[in-house]
C-alpha cells in the first residue's frame, strides 16, 4: 500500500475545499466575500466550482491574491486568455462543409457547384 500523497499537476482545477481554505487563511468567507461585492447570497460564488463564472473567479482569485488562471487552469488559454465555452465554442469553430452530392465541393468556407 503506498500512502504518498501524489503530486498535484499543475493543468488541474483546485479541488472546491482548497479554494475555501485559501478564503479562509485570507481571512474570507464565500458568504463574506459575496457580501462585499453586494450579492445577497453565496450560491453563486459557490457555483463558480462547477461552471465557469468569470466574475465570480475574478473576484475569489482576488481575494487569494493570484490569477483565476492559477485556481481554474482548465477554463484558461496558456496565455491568460479565457478559452471559449458552449456556444461561443460552437460558433467560432471553423465551420466543415460536407457536400451533399459528388458535384458540390467546399472552398474556403463557401460552397462552389461544379458543372
Amino acid at each position: 500500500m503506498n500512502n504518498a500523497k501524489q503530486k498535484k499537476s499543475s493543468l488541474e482545477d483546485w479541488h472546491p475545499a482548497d479554494i475555501k481554505a485559501a478564503l479562509n487563511k485570507k481571512g474570507f468567507t464565500l458568504m463574506g466575500l459575496a457580501k462585499a461585492h453586494g450579492l445577497a447570497e453565496s450560491s453563486s460564488m459557490s457555483a463558480t466550482f462547477t461552471r465557469s463564472l468569470p466574475l465570480n473567479e475574478e473576484r475569489i482569485a482576488d481575494a487569494i491574491g493570484v490569477h483565476p488562471m492559477v485556481i481554474w487552469p482548465s477554463r484558461y488559454n496558456t496565455d491568460g486568455t479565457r478559452k471559449l465555452q458552449g456556444f461561443r465554442v460552437i460558433q467560432n469553430s471553423t465551420p466543415t462543409v460536407k457536400p451533399r452530392n459528388s458535384k458540390a465541393i467546399a472552398t474556403d468556407s463557401s460552397l462552389v457547384q461544379t458543372a
